[in-house]
């Protein structure tokens, strides 16, 4: 034998569980013997030794390595004879049957095992590992019937941690396998059983393979569902219908399951409907506007206004949940996917019973229903119905809204303006059990009667008023007053203000009147006439000054207007807002109501007078000095005129100069 192959068997010798199994004893014999116990085993007996150091290594501590004493004297030479002994096939069993001892496992993976100990804190499992597994005994909770000998899933989480020892976990293989279940149960389309553990924001909980799974209200029942806590604690079948494997998340049906069973019988009833067929049904769903109905797998919509011939406000007036009743199919569609059932049908309708002496002209009562902006419909009998239009309600022809003359569940009494049977159709009015207004305005308005009326609207031109209901009249802008310059109504009166008015005139045609405010008083033009003569002279004060003038008020209530040229003073400054100075009349205007004043003419008159004064006198001492000169001139000899040619040009010049 080799040097490099004797050093190669004795290190298999070395690392052979058998050798470390062995006391110092034992391997001292054998080093004694010259190891011819092991030669002379059967490959049996050799799977004995195998086996055996596998089961006892975590019950025995490891024994010491062979002395070097006994390596010494070991008989390498028979070693080796023997073990060239093994044909190649041999060797190749023996390999096998050593390595089929042990089981090849990796870490994250799920495989079976075997309970063989268990207490208070763990539970120890065999995987036919080289080593056992601990796993916690609180993942077995579920399952407190736990005892040696049960076969158990574990999740491989670590197959050596620091201490040397491998960790298990029940509760993740568990949730590992539910999770592979889930996911062929959906592949597969298969039913499943749940156990509904509690109720959770629309819908409930499923406890399906130990997974929390969502099952939504609206996949409970083909009904819908008003009270859930009735299923908490049942085990039901269902379907997975959806999975989020991001989130991991699982949803589940049980109406998919009764769906499939309702298609078959839906299919028979919707073969045999036809428009006209009167079904029974349980009232499923009760909206605001109409009623759904089960028809036996099939649902159908009776809207709100097929429920009765008469005006209701909800559904839930005429029928309640679970409801049976009768229903006639009105239509379809093509599919008869949407069926339109009809409840109100089943009655006479109530115009075929109503009064066949009922004529136009006749007073009826009743009670006011539903009201718009344009009229009010009144309810004579259930399911009979007339509009009363908002211009019926009152002779008044402002427009208003009805609700300014009637509320829901009024009872009111009114004329029948139209009937039509046929049409099922009637008109009615309130202002006709009233008399008209106009058919006697001449002795109640006449022209020249005061009245105290209301403004109900303004104009550029003028206000409306409205004296009594249904009688309108008209006051013009320029009938409102008699000395103020009125720019727009809204400066002399307000909406809704009362006013007095005299009657100018009567339009019965478009019932309309022409008022005045002013003409409650005289005239004061025909007084003022003889105060605010041409140049007189009166105090008044700035109100508003303008880019044209400024309006100036004068006693007794009348105003007057200044152009900017009359607003200057004596010392070149304007006048100013509020400013009260002393104003000569310029202009009276009676038939247009005008005054036109100025401030400056005051002054400027009064110098103009003095300036006229001061004329007079230079030009009676021209005339004086101007007679002189002739004299003079007739007296001086002839070398003297040139001189008194030039003092007579001068004292013209002066005199021009004056002027």
């Amino acid at each position: 034998m080799t040097e490099e192959k004797k050093e190669n068997l004795e290190q298999e010798v070395k690392e052979t569980p058998v050798q470390e199994q062995k006391t110092e004893v034992v391997a001292e014999a054998a080093a004694e013997e010259k190891v011819e116990a092991p030669v002379k085993e059967t490959p049996a007996k050799k799977e004995e030794k195998v086996e055996a150091p596998v089961a006892e290594a975590q019950k025995e501590k490891k024994a010491p390595a062979t002395s070097p004493e006994a390596e010494a004297d070991f008989d390498w030479a028979s070693l080796e004879a023997e073990t060239d002994a093994y044909s190649v096939k041999e060797r190749e069993d023996l390999s096998n049957l050593y390595n089929d001892t042990l089981n090849t496992v990796s870490e994250k993976e799920v495989i079976e095992g075997k309970v063989i100990a268990l207490n208070k804190r763990e539970v120890v499992v065999d995987i036919g590992y080289k080593s056992d597994g601990i796993v916690s005994v609180n993942e077995f909770r579920y399952n407190p019937e736990l005892k040696i000998g049960d076969v158990v899933d574990v999740y491989i989480e670590s197959l050596e941690d620091k201490k040397g020892q491998m960790i298990l976990s029940h509760k993740q293989a568990r949730a590992t396998r539910s999770w592979e279940r889930v996911n062929e149960s959906l592949e597969n389309d298969e039913i499943i059983k749940g156990f509904i553990k509690c109720r959770t924001k629309g819908g409930m909980i499923v406890d399906v393979f130990g997974i929390e799974a969502f099952l939504p209200g609206s996949q409970i029942d083909v009904k819908p569902i008003r009270d859930y806590d009735m299923y908490v604690g049942k085990t039901m079948e269902f379907k997975v219908v959806k999975i989020n494997h991001e989130y991991r998340n699982v949803v589940v049906s049980h109406k998919a399951l009764i769906e499939a069973e309702l298609e078959i019988q839906k299919k028979e009833i919707i073969a045999k409907l036809e428009k006209g067929q009167v079904l029974e049904g349980t009232v499923k769903n009760v909206t605001s506007y109409g009623v759904f109905m089960d028809l036996g797998g099939v649902d159908g919509l009776i809207h709100i206004t097929d429920l009765s011939w008469g005006r209701i406000s909800h559904p839930s007036e005429i029928v309640e949940l679970d409801q049976k009743l009768n229903v006639v199919i009105l239509d379809f569609d093509d599919d008869k996917k949407r069926i339109a059932l009809g409840l109100k049908q089943l009655t006479p309708h109530p115009w075929d019973n109503l009064d066949a002496e009922l004529k136009v002209g006749d007073k009826i009562k009743g009670k006011v229903v539903v009201i718009a902006d344009y009229g009010a419909f009144v309810e004579i009998a259930t399911g009979v119905e007339g509009l009363i239009h908002v211009s019926e309600m009152s002779w008044s022809q402002h427009l208003r809204s009805a609700q300014d003359f009637l509320t829901v569940g009024d009872q009111v009494e009114a004329s029948i303006l139209t009937l039509d049977r046929d049409e099922r159709k009637m008109s009615l009015g309130m202002k006709q059990l009233k008399e008209d207004p106009w058919s006697n305005i001449d002795t109640q308005f006449g022209v020249g009667s005061q009245h105290t009326a209301k403004v109900r609207n303004f104009t550029n031109f003028g206000v409306f008023v409205e004296i009594a209901e249904g009688v309108d009249g008209l006051i013009h802008i320029s009938d409102l007053s008699w000395t103020k310059k009125i720019k727009h109504p809204s400066e002399f009166t307000a909406i809704s203000e009362p006013i007095e008015v005299v009657v100018l005139d009567i339009d019965k045609d478009n019932r309309r009147l022409s008022l005045g405010h002013k003409q409650l008083e005289e005239n004061p033009w025909d007084v003022f006439e003889t105060i605010f003569t041409s140049d007189s002279i009166h105090e008044g004060t700035v109100v508003e000054l303008m880019d044209k003038g400024a309006v100036i008020a004068l006693p007794y209530g009348v105003e007057g207007f200044a152009t900017p040229r009359h607003l200057v003073k004596e010392d070149s400054t304007s006048v100013k807002q509020d400013e009260k100075l002393d104003f000569k009349v310029i202009e009276f205007n009676k038939s247009a109501k005008r005054i036109i004043v100025s401030h400056s003419r005051i002054f400027e008159d009064i110098k103009r007078a003095a300036d006229g004064e001061k004329r007079k006198t230079q030009s009676r001492s021209t005339k004086r000095a101007q007679k002189s000169v002739s004299i003079n001139i007739e007296k001086t000899t002839l070398g003297d005129i040139s001189a008194l040619a030039a003092l007579k040009s001068k004292m013209e010049k002066d005199e021009k100069k004056d002027k």
